[in-house]
């Protein structure tokens, strides 16, 4: 997942100061360039939706989870390469976006606007709980959301390989039990945001070098993305009871 502490903490255990350090500043002006190009790319794959070039759109938008599930894993493995793979990251994220995002609206209405809200709010929220010190990075906490995370991810994949051997198991499906699991998934997809802001003060605080900042934009934008996925899938369920 995307605020993976291991990973991290490794990063701030073995850092060497750098005489050009990140700045928590410029992780968050790299996370607003690159939601700008996630937002261009969702927009063009949302317009082939609209066009009508379903065909087109539905292979620009497999082909673009491949690309950027490949861009994560080398950023998170090489963060030296965070400079150039976020950028194309949120690209190819925004081009799967845009199509998921046109479907879940056409079957209900308006709720890629509320979804996004409900997201951006979260996201204010988490920062302002972090700024308060209301919720802090502790060792226990880094390892239970990352127990969390994790339990999440393997609860996916059984999924998957359930798909795979056509035996899907549908389990949001607007029941008690689905709204109860996408409320829990979502409350950990928002403590990751703790995370992230965490390592962006960490990397100033330890003088991680410049391309850092890529690299915890990147963190961040992944944790946005999974928030609003999550969301998105809740609020179906919940307009599937209405």
């Amino acid at each position: 997942m995307s605020s993976n502490p291991m990973i991290k903490s490794k990063i701030i255990e073995n850092v060497i100061p750098d005489e050009h350090p990140m700045t928590a500043q410029g992780a968050v002006t790299k996370t607003l360039i690159l939601s700008l190009i996630l937002l261009f790319g969702a927009s063009g794959s949302w317009y082939l939706y609209a066009a009508g070039f379903t065909d087109k759109a539905d292979l620009i938008s497999f082909l673009s989870i491949f690309f950027a599930f490949i861009l994560a894993m080398l950023t998170f493995f090489k963060p030296t390469c965070s400079p150039v793979t976020a950028p194309f990251y949120a690209l190819f994220e925004g081009l799967a976006l845009g199509s998921l995002s046109y479907i879940y609206n056409s079957w209900y209405d308006g709720i890629v606007l509320n979804a996004f809200g409900i997201t951006l709010a979260t996201l204010f929220g988490m920062l302002f709980l972090y700024k308060i010190k209301a919720i802090q990075a502790t060792e226990k906490f880094r390892a239970v959301v990352f127990t969390a995370t994790f339990g999440v991810a393997i609860f996916y994949l059984v999924l998957f390989i359930a798909m795979l051997f056509g035996h899907p198991i549908n389990v949001f499906n607007g029941s008690p039990l689905g709204i109860a699991l996408s409320v829990i998934i979502c409350i950990i997809a928002a403590l990751n945001f703790i995370l992230d802001f965490d390592f962006m003060d960490q990397g100033e605080e330890y003088s991680l070098p410049k391309y850092y900042e890529w690299y915890g934009a990147l963190s961040l934008m992944i944790t946005i993305v999974w928030l609003y996925l999550e969301i998105l899938k809740l609020l179906a369920q919940l307009s599937k009871r209405n």
